[in-house]
């Protein structure tokens, strides 16, 4: 539990200041958020006009946590609001234990079928319920997770857990908090029942708190799946299923269903795969994920913000980046065929169930024979609103993760097709949208610097550069360990590293460090637009890192703002995250094409415009954040079809989560009240 955390342990002595009201201009909004007291903006994005006081956004993206997952028992602390949660709707008691309406969350098995399925209508009988004993659900064990703190990054093989602290530390967070990352090992053997868990081995079929003498967010947890045909699937979406308050009828059973057999044939032991995790929540109100809870209840907290695909990191993250998805090509901006080998085929081998024929990473959405595709077309064609597959002719879209057609330096990859790449892309990206209005951008993964190191000296060497075993990056880590720890930084989280656009054309401009966030921060010099991402030690995955860890890498950027108020007076932070990580949620989802969209996500909203501890209703997920930089910069949609050009949300007053004019995705300027700023610390 965090109770021993050096994070709750500081107690920041800061001062809020007044409170100052904001005049209107026709155009937009011509007077900053300053009171006398609060210095003025005077960095070159301060003088830019926008339609609204905030003149700077930093998004910072951590990795794999869902709404539920992280705030499934929160009360907003805002007077009369309200939150949709596993609490609110009776799921679960205030301390997690299950509560009068634990079976709106029940998960399902289903029995062998010869092809792969989007829904399973309640009609078929088909579906068996979990029950507390017998038909057991699958329990949550270890996989992935260190047993010990010597054990390896899973991304930096020359460095453990307990050798970080030997080569100076985490850069990215405060010195208080480098001790987080030499606790949280689960003492269990590798996907093993994780006894931590109290009750483990005879959890109900439904949500589960992480919360016991031996388990809370200091601990590192085990991993699940989350590729895109397993996630969809996993959603149970289907027409039969639809009722007037779930009109795209996803149910949300079959969770630990899928999650335990996909990749599993009937004979393999059980525990070889992640298997419950996926019901696993932490409790808010009983100092779990603390400073997250902190943030939603002096700032603005979203509970109907979706991952935009279904699936995992790289195409989440590319969605951000381009409000859609990318394309093999020939690396020259034509649609081309990936490898056999890389085309998906969800149908399962015969004989099991759910052991995908090909587990690719490429689909051809465009062609109803292709396996896996038609189920979701006949879906969308079924809704009662015009949802688009949005799937060009003869492309395969990228749906799993593969790494860009880039390194971090703008070496192009030389066999992508043998090096787990996709050739460059030359889908239109939000960083060209900005370039091509003037406006500064910059993208700060952790570790990046590390990672030019690393992709300088593949370029300088054939063998490494080439290398198609664990790839250049990695063989370059091996054989450079002075840099190594540049393998910790995430290459399918960079959405602009798969761009040609960007990356042939000086990437240093667009692609920094998180020390050179803290730095800009610092020096008043920070861009229009900044996305953060940290690294794998801190970027908040199961498994490969924890909840303590996210909040630390938060909070050391929240501190260099609050350092500097003239900057912070005009700056509106998001926090989010990636995707749900195959965890499972209990809100409505708006299928809006073929790739999308996903269970919830937190999105927490920090500026003077956005605090109270307010919640916010509007459907939205990844692309509202671009939706909000070209509202505020006045900039068009990236392209005509990318999702920015849908319409915000109309929401019926008895139902705000469901948009009365689907598909529509928020713009999030309704977070905000641009009539006044409270300035305040961001944590105390």
């Amino acid at each position: 539990m965090r109770t021993t955390s050096p994070i709750l342990k500081r107690w920041r002595l800061k001062t809020a200041c007044s409170v100052s009201i904001i005049a209107l201009s026709v155009v937009g909004y011509a007077v900053s958020a300053h009171s006398e007291k609060t210095p003025k903006d005077t960095s070159a994005a301060a003088q830019v006009d926008t339609k609204s006081p905030i003149k700077h956004v930093i998004i910072l993206i951590g990795e794999n946590r869902g709404l539920d997952h992280t705030f499934g028992v929160y009360r907003p602390k805002g007077k009369g609001e309200t939150i949709s949660n596993l609490l609110s709707k009776g799921i679960v008691k205030r301390d997690g234990s299950p509560g009068p309406n634990f079976n709106l969350s029940r998960q399902f098995a289903v029995t062998p079928q010869s092809s792969w399925y989007f829904g399973i209508a309640d009609s078929a009988g088909l579906k068996t319920p979990y029950e507390t004993s017998g038909n057991v659900m699958p329990q949550p064990n270890t996989n992935g997770a260190p047993t010990a703190q010597n054990s390896q990054f899973p991304d930096a093989p020359l460095t453990s857990f307990a050798e970080l602290a030997a080569i100076g530390g985490e850069t990215d967070i405060e010195a208080a908090d480098q001790d987080l990352t030499t606790t949280g090992a689960t003492g269990l053997p590798t996907k093993a029942l994780d006894t931590r868990v109290p009750g483990a081995g005879g959890l109900p079929p439904g949500p589960f708190v992480l919360l016991g003498p031996n388990i809370g967010d200091d601990d590192y947890t085990g991993d699940m799946t989350h590729r895109f045909y397993q996630a969809a699937q996993q959603q149970d979406c289907s027409m039969a299923n639809a009722t007037h308050d779930n009109p795209t009828g996803c149910l949300n059973d079959l969770f630990a269903f899928v999650m335990d057999t996909y990749a599993r044939t009937n004979a393999t032991t059980q525990g070889n795969f992640s298997e419950g995790n996926e019901m696993g929540f932490y409790n808010a109100e009983q100092e779990e994920a603390s400073i997250l809870k902190e943030l939603a209840d002096r700032f603005t907290l979203s509970d109907n913000f979706h991952q935009s695909v279904l699936g995992g990191t790289a195409v989440n993250h590319v969605m951000l980046g381009t409000g859609d998805a990318i394309f093999w090509s020939d690396g020259m901006g034509n649609a081309a065929i990936p490898p056999t080998s890389s085309i998906a085929n969800p149908n399962p081998v015969s004989g099991t169930i759910n052991k995908y024929t090909v587990d690719g990473n490429f689909s051809n959405c465009s062609d109803v024979t292709q396996p896996g595709v038609l189920p979701i077309v006949r879906y969308l064609e079924a809704l009662k609103y015009p949802a688009e597959p949005n799937c060009s002719e003869r492309h395969y879209y990228m749906l799993n993760n593969t790494n860009p057609g880039f390194l971090p330096n703008g070496t192009a990859v030389p066999s992508p097709a043998t090096q787990g790449s996709i050739p460059p892309s030359p889908v239109r990206t939000i960083g060209d949208a900005l370039n091509a209005k003037q406006l500064s951008w910059v993208y700060y993964g952790g570790e990046y610097n590390n990672a030019v190191a690393l992709s300088n000296f593949a370029a300088a060497n054939p063998a490494v550069l080439n290398n198609t075993s664990v790839g250049p990056l990695t063989a370059a880590a091996l054989a450079d360990p002075a840099h190594a720890m540049g393998a910790l930084y995430c290459q399918i989280c960079n959405p602009f590293q798969y761009a040609t656009s960007i990356m042939t054309n000086n990437p240093s401009l667009h692609l920094k460090d998180t020390v050179d966030m803290i730095a800009e921060i610092q020096n008043g010099t920070l861009p229009s637009v900044a996305f953060g991402k940290p690294d794998g030690v801190l970027d908040g995955h199961p498994s490969s890192s924890k909840v303590d860890l996210f909040e630390a890498y938060v909070q050391n950027i929240l501190d260099a703002l609050d350092a500097n108020p003239a900057l912070k007076a005009d700056t509106a932070v998001f926090i989010t995250w990636d995707e749900a990580g195959g965890y499972y949620d209990s809100g409505f989802i708006q299928p809006i094409d073929f790739f999308g969209d996903g269970p919830r996500i937190p999105l927490l909203i920090l500026s003077p415009y956005s605090t109270g501890g307010k919640v916010n209703h509007s459907y939205a997920d990844h692309v509202s954040l671009l939706k909000f930089i070209e509202r505020n910069w006045q900039l068009a949609p990236v392209t005509d079809r990318s999702r920015d050009n849908l319409p915000n949300p109309k929401s019926k007053e008895a139902d705000p989560y469901v948009p009365a004019n689907m598909p529509a995705l928020d713009d999030l300027f309704d977070a905000f009240d641009f009539s006044k700023a409270v300035n305040q610390p961001f944590t105390e």
